[in-house]
C-alpha cells in the first residue's frame, strides 16, 4: 500500500470558522483561568495538589487530546505515522500526571514502566516507517496545528519547568517564600501548555476531516 500523504489542496478554513473557533478557545482558557482562582478562593486544604482543580483539569486536557489523536488515527486514518508519535507522546504525559496515584495504588515506578509501554513500541513504529513518517511530517509542519503543539510543548516541558524552580521563587520572594508560590507558577503555566497541546490537537482533528473530505471529492 502506497504511503497516506496529504493531499495537495486540502479545504480552506473560512473566516466565520476561524473566528468562531478563536472565540471557543478564548473562552476555553478564560474558563480554565477562572478554575484555577476558584481553586485558590475556594480550595485550601487541595490548591495546586494532586486533587485540586489545576492538576485534574491537566490530566483532564491530556485525555481529551487522548481521544482526539485516536480519532485521527483509528477513525480518519489520516497522518498513521505523525499521529502515533503525537499519541505516544500525549498518552505518556496523560500517565505521568497519574504518577502519584500509580505509585501509591499500583507499585513504585508504574508509570515509568507504563511509559515505556507506550512510548518504546511507538518509536519503533515510527522508526521502521521513518520515509513515510518524513513525508506526513512535512505536509503536517506547516499547519497551524504543530505551531500550536510547539508552543505547548515548550510552554509545559520547558519554560514551566525553569519557571517553577525552587532557587528562582526563593530568589524573587526571599524571606516570604512559600512553597505555594513556587507550585502555582508551574502547575499553571504547566496547565496553559496542555491547554495549547489540546488546541493543538483539535486543530489537527479538523485538518485531518478536511484531508478526509478532499480526498472522497477528488
Amino acid at each position: 500500500m502506497p504511503p497516506r500523504l496529504p493531499p495537495d489542496r486540502p479545504m480552506p478554513i473560512g473566516f466565520a470558522a476561524t473566528c468562531l473557533r478563536a472565540s471557543l478557545y478564548i473562552l476555553l482558557i478564560a474558563g480554565i483561568v477562572q478554575g484555577v482562582y476558584y481553586e485558590a478562593l475556594y480550595l485550601p486544604e487541595t490548591r495546586f495538589s494532586e486533587r485540586g482543580f489545576t492538576e485534574l483539569a491537566q490530566s483532564a486536557l491530556l485525555a481529551l487530546a487522548t481521544l482526539l489523536l485516536l480519532y485521527v488515527r483509528v477513525g480518519l486514518r489520516e497522518l498513521p505515522q505523525v499521529s502515533l508519535l503525537l499519541l505516544a507522546f500525549v498518552a505518556s504525559s496523560l500517565v505521568r500526571e497519574q504518577d502519584v496515584h500509580l505509585d501509591t495504588y499500583v507499585f513504585d515506578g508504574a508509570w515509568q514502566l507504563l511509559v515505556a509501554l507506550i512510548i518504546l513500541p511507538s518509536l519503533y513504529g515510527v522508526i521502521r516507517r521513518r520515509r513515510e513518517f518524513a513525508a506526513q511530517f512535512a505536509g503536517y509542519a506547516n499547519s497551524l496545528s504543530f505551531g500550536l503543539f510547539a508552543a505547548g510543548f515548550l510552554t509545559t516541558y520547558v519554560f514551566s519547568r525553569l519557571y517553577g524552580r525552587s532557587e528562582m521563587w526563593q530568589a524573587i520572594l526571599r524571606e516570604d517564600y512559600a512553597r505555594t508560590f513556587k507550585d502555582a507558577a508551574e502547575e499553571v503555566v504547566e496547565l496553559f501548555g496542555y491547554a495549547l497541546i489540546l488546541i493543538a490537537m483539535i486543530e489537527l482533528a479538523l485538518l485531518a476531516r478536511r484531508w478526509a473530505l478532499a480526498r472522497r471529492t477528488a
